[in-house]
Order: structure tokens, then sequence, then C-alpha cells
């Protein structure tokens, strides 16, 4: 059998030892839980992080308490991006997450929002409101966001009793953007996506601090890579600039 030629063998070195080929060899899929209220900003994220790293995410939205108990039965997630810190933390301490790798990621921030009409006065918008949605707030924190707000505003009993209830944030959202009904408890980051109407920025007092917090489920390099990313300027910048503190 003929030996390569010399030309021959300096093609296939200069081929395996290409950047190109080593970022499509070497990159991975990681598979991502993803709380609702994130999906705008985590869009720009995983774009920047494939372009950085040549690694994909596949991205699973939903309620951080639906994701907990999925996770719990078994689901193959690789990273979990909660929109709280207590599920992260329970994760870790049941041996389900990998100790040493959870951190917060963003601080939500919460909005009452009218697709509509000006909200000058939040009280009065939200009694004279037929009825509002939030999420629900057994299973997401920015319901639970939702629900300490009116408490602390006196509505509980009265508006709230009669809220439409997500299943999570994103719910919660449609309920308000369909015209169902006319104001909604929402996330910060979802109206900046698209903006309409008019909202009014809750303040921090009336409820405890949203604190996101990621966690490692699976330990490859490509799921590193990520969690990495997320604490990178580049992510931060882009965080920041999607509503988050």
């Amino acid at each position: 059998m003929p030996r390569p030629t010399h030309w021959f063998l300096s093609l296939i070195v200069a081929l395996l030892t290409s950047p190109a080929l080593a970022v499509e060899v070497l990159a991975g899929e990681v598979r991502v839980a993803v709380a609702s209220n994130f999906a705008g900003v985590m869009e720009p994220l995983a774009d920047a992080f494939t372009e950085h790293t040549g690694h994909q995410l596949r991205l699973s939205y939903g309620s951080t308490g639906k994701h907990y108990a999925q996770i719990r039965q078994g689901a193959p997630f690789d990273v979990f991006l909660a929109a709280d810190e207590t599920r992260p933390r329970r994760l870790e301490a049941e041996g389900v997450g990998v100790p040493g790798t959870r951190f917060t990621y963003a601080m939500g921030v919460l909005v009452l929002w009218s697709p509509t009409g000006e909200i000058a006065d939040p009280v009065q918008s939200l009694k004279q409101a037929r009825r509002i949605a939030l999420a629900n707030p057994r299973l997401a924190p920015y319901g639970r966001a939702a629900q300490e707000t009116l408490q602390a505003m006196g509505l509980w009993e009265s508006v709230g009793a009669e809220a439409v209830r997500g299943e999570n944030i994103a719910q919660a959202y449609q309920f308000v953007a369909t015209g169902n009904v006319g104001l909604g408890f929402i996330a910060l980051s979802q109206w900046q996506t698209r903006p309409q109407g008019d909202y009014w920025l809750v303040p921090e007092t009336h409820y405890q601090p949203i604190v996101q917090q990621a966690i490692l489920l699976r330990d490859t390099p490509s799921a590193r890579a990520f969690l990495r990313f997320l604490q990178s300027d580049t992510a931060r910048t882009l965080i920041r600039d999607g509503g988050y503190r």
C-alpha cells in the first residue's frame, strides 16, 4: 500500500489543529432548566455563549417549583437556573446538585403592568380592576413576591382572592397580554422584552428579594463552561440590561 505523501500528512495535521475544528470536536450540548421570567435574557445569552465557546444550549422554560420536582424525579438537566435560592440550596443539600457550584446570577424586579392604561395610583388601579393576574405563589417566586406585595398594600384578601393564577410568570404575562385581565404582576425583564402600556415599579420593601440562583446538576466540561460564562462580564451586562439587578 502506498505511503501517504508529506503534503497529505501536513494537511491532516493542519485540519486537526485548526481552531474551528477543535471547537467543533470539543463542542457539547448543555441542557438547562430555566425559570420562565428569564426567557427574554436567556436567548441572547445562549447566542453569546455559543459564539464564545461553540457549545449549544438546550433550553427548557417553566416554573421553578415544577423544574425542582422534575429534577428530583431524575429529569436529565445539566444546569438549573432558578427564580429563587431555596430550590438550588435544597438540591445541593439533597446531593442532587454539585456541591460548591451554587451562585446568584440575577436579582429579580417585580412590576405591576397595564398594557392599555396609565397606572397613576397603583392602589386604586388594583381596586378598580375586575381581575388581575399573577403567577402561582406556591410554584413561582414572582408569584410569591406578588402575594407579599398585595399583603403589604392590604389588598391580598380582596384583590388577591380573585386573581387569575398562572402556572408560571410567563403564563401570568400572557393573561394580561391577551386582554383576559387588565393588570398583572410580571417581571420587569418581560416588559422590557416587549414594551407596551405602563407599569408600576413595585418598591423593594414590599417583597422579599428575588434572589435567582444557578446550580450545576451534571458535571461536564460544557456545563462548567456555561456556568463560568454566566459569571463573565459579557453575561452580567446582558443580564443587567435585561431588567435585573
